[in-house]
């Protein structure tokens, strides 16, 4: 039995649940809490988080993290939703989160956030039989999710929150007519073709979550005469919903507003904001019911944790989890001219990798991002060869696809890539810059390794079937005249000079980062590998005897003419 956290980093609340987990991955909950925080807020439409705002989240992020601990809680999962991930200066929260009350935040995309409220919502909520919608009504964003039993058919995350609206349209919640007019005409066109979109796709269910949601759902309750319902069971239906829209829009003040059975003071200036944006996403998709989920987010990332935990350990060809690997993989067969050429690299990327794991220190989930990040370098090359390199950082860093992975692991996966040719990672790069200590040493090495194994394949041959590490440098001490000594697997009878020369050119950057000189020999195998270890199978080539040493120029030296 083991106890695991999870804070759900919210724009309007921060929500903490500690659960314990059993051998079998099921968990039951231990405690809750929860705090009006107000981290994302203001007339900059969330571009900063205001000190203020900052000195509160950081007081409950250690509170929180206190219960947890004392509830037995061996980790401690943070994630941060809207607020944070569109503040230009959420790098300063995070780290004061770090330094002031021990709490790494993940910051998660909105694709991400959607794909963990739909974990969240199918533990609770018997959806596995049925096609479903998931609508998630944050502060600052709302999450669509359209799933067919456990797998998600649609994931959207639009700007659209029950405070981002308040402070556009309601400013100290107070409502005008022309301004509830100005506030639905903008719902619905920020909407535009989603409703069309979920329509197509079709469902048999609707289900609500998180605040706004589950308020306006015990206030139908209530009204009802329903005063005993439970969150769990909480549901209604859109002649509930319009009632009380109408009821809320007519209170012109969070006062008035109080008056209405149900409404609890921390929502009173912002609920009108979330009504609307529900009874407009009721209105266009032609919703009759609802029912609420009392998990969200937060379970969800607790069903994450679980599920990492009970990942087997590293072995040498280690693949992608599912989810992960097929955004990974949907993204470079959008882009790749040459993805056979992409796989090779990152075939000959891992081995290196796994020889050097003593030397550099990274663990299995490094190894994951780094096969990401080697399978993605070129993507750029879609949009010009030109700098592709830094197109490549631009399309990883902004695609939907790569479900799975927090902000901070595509961040890393998109400088990989950035780097993956000409200049090192320098400290006056300023996305390089606003990485922690930790995650700028993981760019480096990974970098580094990618730029070894490109110049591998330079003629995109696959000549070079294979690559080791002759000798262990993480436990020789500094011996073997300071070597870090590569060995390159090559087909016999082929002339691979291109590839030794450009790999030797390419590798000043392993040697900073190893504090080695970097050698590279050869030897000549009976037959290459089979298949891709990217794919989890591995060939049988014969070795031969090795024969040659790679001559060892300079980077300026690196042939041309090859995208990578």
């Amino acid at each position: 039995m083991s106890v695991i956290a999870a804070i759900d980093v919210g724009t309007n609340s921060f929500h903490l649940v500690v659960a314990s987990v059993d051998a079998d991955g099921h968990f039951e909950v231990l405690t809750r809490e929860r705090e009006p925080v107000r981290l994302g807020s203001g007339p900059e439409d969330m571009k900063r988080l205001e000190p203020e705002a900052m000195d509160r989240g950081i007081a409950t992020l250690d509170r929180m993290r206190r219960i947890a601990v004392h509830a037995g809680a061996t980790s401690v999962t943070a994630v941060a939703t809207s607020a944070v991930r569109e503040a230009d200066n959420r790098h300063e929260f995070t780290e004061r989160a770090r330094s002031e009350a021990d709490v790494d935040i993940e910051v998660v995309s909105g694709v991400e956030e959607a794909r963990l409220i739909h974990l969240g919502v199918l533990g609770a909520i018997p959806l596995l039989d049925k096609r479903h919608l998931i609508i998630d009504i944050g502060g600052g964003s709302t999450e669509f999710i359209l799933g067919d039993g456990a797998d998600p058919l649609l994931l959207r995350s639009l700007k659209l929150g029950s405070i981002r609206l308040t402070d556009r349209f309601f400013p100290e919640g107070r409502t005008r007519k022309r301004a509830v007019r100005e506030c639905r005409i903008y719902i619905d066109s920020f909407l535009g073709h989603l409703p069309a979109e979920i329509a197509r796709l079709g469902f048999e269910t609707a289900v609500g979550t998180s605040g706004t949601i589950t308020a306006l759902a015990r206030m139908c309750a209530i009204r009802r005469g329903d005063r005993d319902s439970r969150t769990g069971r909480l549901s209604f239906t859109a002649k509930e919903l319009k009632a009380l829209t109408a009821d809320l829009v007519a209170a012109s003040t969070p006062d008035r507003r109080l008056e209405i059975e149900g409404l609890e003071e921390r929502r009173a200036d912002i609920i009108v904001g979330g009504a609307l944006l529900l009874s407009e996403t009721f209105r266009l998709l032609g919703l009759k019911r609802m029912e609420v989920s009392d998990f969200a987010l937060r379970e969800g990332v607790l069903f994450e944790q679980i599920r990492r935990a009970a990942a087997p350990e590293l072995d040498p060809f280690h693949r992608l989890e599912d989810l992960r690997r097929s955004g990974v993989m949907y993204v470079a067969n959008s882009y790749h001219e040459d993805l056979r050429h992409a796989e090779h690299i990152t075939d000959l990327a891992l081995e290196l990798f796994d020889g050097l794991v003593s030397l550099h220190g990274l663990d299995g989930e490094d190894r994951e991002l780094f096969e990401a990040a080697s399978l993605l370098h070129n993507v750029g090359i879609f949009i010009s060869h030109s700098a592709h390199h830094r197109h490549s950082y631009y399309i990883i860093r902004n695609s939907e696809h790569l479900t799975g992975f927090t902000e901070r692991e595509i961040e890393i996966i998109a400088q990989v890539a950035r780097y993956h040719r000409k200049s090192a990672p320098k400290s006056k790069h300023a996305d390089f810059a606003s990485l922690s200590s930790a995650d700028k040493n993981k760019v480096r090495w990974m970098a580094a390794m990618l730029r070894v194994a490109i110049g591998l394949d330079r003629s995109n041959r696959q000549v070079v079937t294979r690559v080791r590490v002759a000798n262990d440098p993480g436990r020789s001490g500094g011996q073997l005249n300071g070597e870090l000594r590569l060995i390159a697997r090559v087909s016999p009878d082929v002339d691979t000079s291109v590839e030794l020369f450009t790999a030797g050119a390419r590798s000043e950057l392993l040697e900073a980062v190893a504090g080695r000189t970097v050698v590279i020999d050869v030897e000549v195998a009976e037959s290459g590998r089979a298949a891709h270890p990217t794919n989890g199978v591995t060939g049988n080539g014969v070795t031969g005897t090795a024969d040659t040493t790679a001559g060892k120029p300079r980077a300026d030296a690196a042939v041309e003419g090859s995208p990578a």
